[in-house]
């Protein structure tokens, strides 16, 4: 196996920042579709932006989905790629990967709660979790997103936004952030780190 990290090609727009950020880490991942490639990897990232249907389209279209479900090294969905992870989505009555069991569901919103949420909250850690370490309980971590997933088993921090919400999750091998890392200043980097640091 690889020592280095691969980024799945989801398509979504913060693949370079992505990059840059795992850059700044010293790692150097490529962004790819390729299934040895992705097998190989030492670290998996998913990102994702954008609609379930769309992107669980475009990974079925690069032979993935399979790919993705058997992956042994630790995974880290982003986003719309955590919710990928999930049995399915409400948005579009998408079906997703099904390695985690839960449904993302759409935000109510309101008049003081516009959707998506975009922008910073709080992380509440909810149980012990690599991708936590050294990371404070309440820390800010910057999010965008219209669908998100609720509060299960899987589930090591939450965040409150007219409802709490899963905002990190682990499975297995299998993690995910529903904000953005790579946009999360420091709090972020260190999240990154952590899960590359994960053997």
């Amino acid at each position: 196996m690889s020592t280095s990290p691969a980024i799945i090609a989801s398509g979504g727009a913060n693949l370079a920042s992505l990059c840059f950020a795992l850059d700044r880490l010293g790692y150097e991942a490529p962004v790819t579709e390729d299934a040895a490639l992705i097998r190989d990897a030492s670290h998996v990232i998913l990102p994702g932006v954008g609609a379930a249907r769309d992107a669980m389209e475009r990974l079925a279209k690069a032979n993935l989905i399979d790919v993705i479900r058997d992956l042994r090294q630790p995974v880290l969905g982003i986003c719309l790629g955590m919710q990928l992870l999930f049995t399915g989505s409400d948005e579009d009555d998408a079906a997703c990967l099904d390695i985690i069991p839960g449904r993302a569901q759409r935000f109510d919103g309101g008049p003081e709660l516009p959707v998506p949420q975009m922008g910073w909250n709080q992380l509440r850690a909810r149980g012990a979790c690599q991708l936590l370490s050294d990371v404070e309980d309440g820390a800010w971590a910057y999010f965008i997103h219209s669908f998100a997933l609720p509060v299960g088993p899987y589930t090591r921090a939450t965040t409150d936004y007219g409802i709490t919400f899963s905002s990190v999750v682990e499975q297995d091998n299998f993690f995910g952030t529903q904000f953005h890392p790579e946009r999360s200043a420091g709090v972020g980097e260190r999240i990154l780190e952590n899960f590359l640091r994960i053997s």
